[in-house]
């Protein structure tokens, strides 16, 4: 005679499984916590700059979306891991987030609070130039400058030494239904070996720009560009994947009638990353 299947477990017991982990979660956040304060007695003055580390953390969000599983939805899962490790940051080395509105206020907010909670001070600003200055003035900020456009080439002000860079672009995990989609560059200044160089940001000055010009290089990077029309000149933010690939950019701007006046690496960041419908991590 066959058993009949065990009962289910109640609700009860279910809602106390969940109570338990709960507090588990609790308890491992305040061991991060008290692993973070040793940290910062380890660290002391040994590191200038902010204490974002845009290879660490693009490698860390990366592998969260590897091992995500479940029916919780990335976006909350993302979300959540962002403000712990924004908030242990900002814990570590307390900055605030300078944010460029010049292309809209909702959608930079929302990419600014996805990415670093609420406890990080947000600070407005009416274009790159100025949320830029903001950061170069301080010790460890951050600015938030839309990737995609812009009126005016803030990035000139990073090609002197100790300028703040451009450290990584946000998103770092990309989605066509992301809730924080807007394409951001972050610009501070972090320790070299913080860097991740797998993008490099070159500023490029260019004389005799015109559409062809523009048509040339299209396919070879993605590139935002303020022309001069008054100089036939114009500046170009150029982003390059991998070292060396700058010489096919720049011999395609001579080739179809532009001269390159300079060239002055300006940053870099993590390649970008998407994700498809079923989670799967794409270069």
């Amino acid at each position: 005679m066959s058993q009949p299947p065990p009962a289910p477990p109640s609700l009860q017991d279910l809602r106390r499984e969940i109570d338990s982990i709960d507090e588990q979660v609790h308890r491992l956040l305040m061991q991060r916590s008290d692993i973070i304060n040793r940290l910062i007695s380890v660290k002391k003055t040994q590191e200038v700059g902010s204490a974002f580390r845009p290879a660490r953390e693009a490698d860390m969000m990366r592998r969260l979306v590897q091992r995500h599983r479940g029916i919780l939805p990335l976006d909350t899962v993302e979300g959540i891991w962002r403000v712990i490790i924004a908030t242990f940051t900002y814990v570590q080395a307390p900055f605030s987030v300078h944010a460029d509105l010049s292309t809209g206020e909702s959608a930079m907010r929302d990419s600014a609070r996805f990415h670093f909670g609420f406890t990080v001070p947000f600070v407005s600003h009416f274009n790159a130039a100025a949320a830029v200055e903001a950061v170069a003035k301080s010790k460890g900020d951050l600015a938030l400058v839309p990737a995609t456009a812009s009126r005016l080439p803030w990035w000139l002000e990073l090609e002197a030494d100790g300028a703040p860079k451009i450290i990584a672009r946000l998103p770092f995990v990309e989605r066509a239904d992301h809730p924080a989609a807007l394409p951001v560059f972050v610009v501070s200044r972090v320790a070299d070996s913080a860097m991740v160089t797998e993008v490099e940001m070159w500023s490029v000055r260019v004389s005799g720009w015109n559409a062809e010009s523009a048509r040339a290089v299209s396919s070879l990077a993605e590139i935002v560009a303020v022309p001069d029309s008054a100089f036939d000149s114009a500046a170009l933010l150029v982003s390059v994947n991998g070292a060396g690939n700058l010489g096919k950019i720049t011999s395609a701007l001579t080739a179809a009638g532009a001269t390159v006046r300079s060239a002055t690496l300006v940053g870099s960041h993590a390649a970008r990353y998407t994700v498809d419908a079923n989670a799967t991590l794409k270069p």
